[in-house]
């Protein structure tokens, strides 16, 4: 599947806002892939299936999660939220003909994180976040970060989903706390290295 096939799949099975929120997250994974040395053509097959079966039903999720047990890894015990990333990983794999295992970990952790993202997987990650359609009141900060610093751009966008899940009672993927802890010694670690060369 190319990049046309996955937008005219997408175009037919979603409704016009998802498909809308959808076309803005491959404008911004393709201008950040393009900014930070990432593959803006793989960048562009992820965002576009990225939320690909986020409207099908909870039993129908769970059906692909239960039909492909070995590669969904029990993520049916994950939130029901997170499960149309691995949904969409699944169908990619099986039925899509997406071999590239950069793509699957991003259209697959593009909801949780998770530790060790590759620069695809950050590139997804914030673009779902900061898509033009987006308004709330965090997101002219992440916009900002992440012209500026993609890994503290995505530990930020990490760090404030986390702290809104708390707020509002909801069951946070363990995936989420270990992509925040990795992404925060990541950004620290650059930033004592970014210190010692300015001492030198």
């Amino acid at each position: 599947m190319d990049v046309k096939q996955a937008k005219q799949m997408v175009k037919a099975s979603l409704s016009t806002k998802r498909y809308k929120h959808t076309v803005n997250v491959k404008k911004a994974a393709v201008h950040l892939a393009k900014k930070y040395g990432a593959d803006p053509e793989k960048a562009a097959l992820a965002a576009l299936l990225h939320d690909a079966v986020k409207e099908r039903s909870k039993e129908e999720l769970l059906q692909i999660l239960q039909d492909n047990a070995i590669i969904a890894q029990n993520a049916q015990n994950s939130p029901a939220p997170v499960w149309h990333g691995v949904c969409a990983a699944i169908l990619a794999q099986t039925q899509w003909g997406i071999t590239d295992p950069e793509i699957i970990s991003a259209i697959r952790c593009h909801t949780t994180g998770k530790p060790g993202m590759s620069k695809l997987d950050k590139i997804i990650y914030l673009s779902d976040m900061i898509s033009e359609e987006r308004d709330y009141p965090e997101v002219y900060e992440l916009r900002q970060l992440a012209e500026q610093d993609l890994d503290l751009a995505v530990c930020t966008a990490v760090e404030k989903n986390i702290g809104w899940m708390r707020e509002c009672g909801k069951t946070i993927d363990p995936l989420s706390l270990q992509a925040y802890e990795d992404l925060k010694q990541q950004v620290q670690k650059a930033k004592q290295e970014m210190e010692g060369t300015c001492h030198e």
